[in-house]
């Protein structure tokens, strides 16, 4: 429990620096450590639930084909 709550703290600071830095501005650095952790946390969730179907077999996952190119037209 210890390196999650370490991790988290961690993210939260890494959050705050990177919107500081980039806008300056003190509330939107505060704002994005809050929202972000937030919202990678559903997207993680997410992300594992297509990982269990696809380690099944329930879901595959297509790639485009890759384009021809149209030589001589």
């Amino acid at each position: 429990m210890a390196k999650t709550i370490t991790f988290a703290i961690m993210h939260f600071i890494i959050a705050f620096a990177v919107a500081y830095l980039l806008t300056g501005s003190l509330v939107i650095g505060g704002a994005v450590a809050l929202v972000e952790p937030a919202v990678n946390t559903v997207g993680f969730y997410f992300h594992e639930r297509a990982w269990r179907l696809f380690e099944a077999g329930h879901l595959r996952l297509r790639w485009p084909a890759r384009p021809r190119l149209a030589l001589g037209r």
